[in-house]
């Protein structure tokens, strides 16, 4: 029988809801025939801190523009019904509901800042703002008008566009316009023409969307305003058109992926007929992205607990099929590293997939799997921060580094004091053994200290190691060590995790 390679991995889980904390271990097993087998530590998967998002939630964005890539965005999509709402007029429209009116979907948007500072709990709260349920948001990945942009696609059948701005200590999203897609339909999904690095000048600026109804819309953003503009919308799909995509290599070129199990392309110029259709996928197609790194690369997923990986040039069959045990919400391609592509697997966790590994036909195409037990995993990302290696003759210990930026440097940088803030959970310990500490942004504890377990393990230690949020340090980055985020549903919680991959 040939060697199969399970990878199970040590996760520290905290769920916010009864305040307890249970700890999965595990190890590298390598099962050699039917019964043969020995292990060995091959990477390593932290929590960092879980945030109690306080409604169900369902997406999560790092800021990709450099500057301000210690800013997380994270949506929420609260399905209440009008019996469901607070009795003590914390809700203004509770006494306009009836009883039998169907239920509301309502949203919050929240803004988080990773604290440099590096407190026990590293995101903090600096803006919630509540809005329509949000069933999808992406950052452009160019600034517009001289700022970073926020797109969300929310439950009233609208693309909604936030600006970054710089207000006293900290950053806020401010609405700058608004489009509705179509009357009585969910805007779905929405991407960006910016995913590939290296946008010409005079490249249009470009957003596609998907809405409830199966159509598909193309937005055309004025930069001036900035604002929205439609262009064309098209019958894509029977049924729900769960997502839409941009070819980043080739804008014109949009895919789309149905509740009908199909998956699309089209040509935006001529969108009257697609391009291919495709019933690969078994059951509804409801994550695309194309590789912001290999021009003809294409990942979709499905309910049927597929990943595949597609050849733009060649779409009879894909180039690899990854199971993944979970159905697959979103897709995203490491913004770095060519290879890797994060997976949101629902009732199956996150997981991490080779490219190059799945390619070739490798059975062990699968780096990280993280199941989380009873959560549903919908939003996840990588963070765009990383971490650099400082040179050898410079001290390591806080406060030695006259180029790092600290938060007195920098007051866009500074910990906010939110008001009111939701509960988090946190490692107490260093080791992750031992209980929770809620957050305290008094006491700050020494940046990235290796902990008794990395020495005893022989982990890279974080000492000497700081985390940089621009691209002129990429030589010296360290890229076996990543953040990323996920945020589980019906938990309510938002998780920061730390994955070294050594």
């Amino acid at each position: 029988m040939a060697s199969v390679k399970t990878l199970f991995l040590k996760v520290t889980f905290c769920d916010v809801a009864d305040k307890t904390s249970a700890y999965l271990w595990g190890r590298t097993q390598f099962c050699l025939g039917d019964s043969e087998g020995q292990g060995s530590l091959a990477g390593c998967i932290q929590l960092l801190q879980a945030v109690d998002t306080e409604h169900t939630v369902d997406s999560v964005e790092w800021c990709p523009l450099a500057g301000c890539r210690h800013l997380l965005a994270c949506g929420t999509y609260q399905l209440w019904k009008p019996e469901d709402w607070p009795a003590d007029g914390e809700c203004q429209v509770r006494g306009e509901l009836d009883v039998d009116e169907p239920p509301i979907r309502l949203g919050r948007l929240y803004l988080y800042s990773w604290n440099e500072d590096r407190s026990p709990c590293p995101l903090v709260e600096v803006q919630r703002r509540d809005t329509s349920a949000i069933l999808d948001m992406k950052w452009c990945h160019v600034p517009v008008a001289g700022h970073p942009l926020l797109g969300v696609a929310d439950a009233s059948g609208s693309i909604e566009l936030l600006r970054l701005l710089p207000s006293e200590d900290t950053w806020t999203l401010q609405p700058c316009s608004r489009l509705a897609l179509e009357k009585q339909c969910l805007a779905l999904s929405l991407d960006w023409s910016t995913g590939k690095a290296g946008r010409a000048s005079d490249q249009p600026l470009k957003i596609i969307s998907s809405d409830s109804k199966g159509q598909l819309h193309l937005l055309k953003i004025l930069e001036a305003g900035p604002g929205l503009q439609a262009v064309v919308t098209w019958r894509a799909h029977q049924f729900e058109a769960w997502v839409a995509a941009f070819n980043y290599w080739q804008t014109e070129v949009v895919y789309s992926g149905g509740d009908d199990g199909l998956l699309k392309g089209w040509d935006t110029r001529m969108p009257d007929t697609a391009a291919f259709s495709s019933r690969r996928h078994s059951m509804g197609v409801c994550s695309i992205q194309s590789s912001p790194h290999r021009e003809n690369i294409l990942a979709t997923g499905s309910y049927d607990e597929h990943v595949l990986l597609w050849d733009t040039r060649s779409l009879r069959q894909p180039l690899a099929d990854v199971p993944v045990q979970g159905g697959v919400w979103r897709l995203k391609w490491h913004p770095f590293q060519r290879d890797l592509l994060l997976a949101a697997c629902m009732h199956g966790g996150f997981k991490i997939i080779n490219y190059q590994m799945a390619a070739e036909g490798e059975q062990e195409a699968i780096s990280l799997s993280c199941p989380l037990p009873n959560s549903l995993v919908y939003g996840i990302d990588w963070s765009w921060l990383y971490f650099c290696h400082l040179p050898q003759t410079q001290p390591s210990f806080p406060g030695s580094d006259p180029e790092a930026r600290t938060a007195d440097q920098d007051p866009t940088l500074k910990v906010a004091d939110p008001s009111p803030a939701p509960s988090s959970e946190c490692l107490a310990d260093s080791d992750g053994v031992g209980g929770t500490t809620p957050q305290n942004r008094s006491k700050l504890e020494a940046p990235l200290q290796p902990s008794a377990e990395d020495k005893k393990d022989g982990r890279l230690p974080t000492t000497g190691i700081k985390i940089c949020d621009c691209d002129q340090d990429l030589e010296a980055a360290d890229f076996d060590i990543n953040l990323l985020a996920t945020c589980s549903f019906y938990n309510r919680v938002l998780h920061l995790w730390k994955w070294e991959n050594i």
